[in-house]
């Protein structure tokens, strides 16, 4: 059986910094053997079939991939679309309503729970707000994810650490789920 994926990879082509040409990582893609390469974006967003292996084994593979082509390590996320679909309708916040730059989802590696959030007093970043889900972070900032404090603070090393993070806004969370699902 194929399952449709997203590879979500973390911090390329930001600043500069750990450039990974979409045409490229397309290719890369498509030698490890996966279907239906599609990219979106410059920021490290991929859809793939793949009739093998489960979502860790697929990172792990990807991610080792990347390593060796490009030089340097990212970090590298799988995600289905039954997964991807889920986390948009958990959404406990009217996502619909907002503008896409107010509303970020931040997948994790694994389960978080709140105890990693103790030192974030919510109230004090009022009306940002964030709520967690099953491997996610929502996050709702009114002023945009460039001038929130609320993401500061969520991403101290102290909060995130040991876990992989990576974030992505409310239109890109959308459009992998449909590309996925499609």
């Amino acid at each position: 059986m194929t399952t449709t994926y997203a590879a979500l990879l973390r911090g390329i082509n930001v600043g500069g910094a750990k450039k990974v040409p979409m045409a490229e990582l397309r290719t890369l893609m498509e030698g490890l053997g996966y279907g239906d390469v599609r990219t979106y974006l410059q920021s490290g967003n991929a859809v793939f079939s793949s009739g093998r292996g489960d979502e860790e084994s697929l990172a792990e593979e990807l991610s080792g991939a990347i390593e060796k082509h490009f030089g340097f390590g990212v970090g590298v996320l799988v995600r289905d679309h039954g997964y991807l679909k889920a986390v948009r309708e958990a959404c406990p916040f009217p996502a619909a309503e907002l503008e896409a730059k107010q509303m970020h989802i931040t997948y994790f590696s694994e389960p978080v729970d709140e105890g990693r959030f103790v030192s974030v007093e919510p109230a004090s970043f009022l009306p940002e707000e964030f709520r967690l889900g099953d491997r996610v972070l929502y996050l709702y900032a009114p002023d945009g994810l460039g001038r929130s404090k609320l993401a500061v603070a969520l991403a101290k090393p102290g909060v995130v650490k040991g876990v992989l993070a990576t974030t992505r806004n409310w239109n890109t969370v959308v459009k992998l789920e449909e590309l996925t699902g499609a």
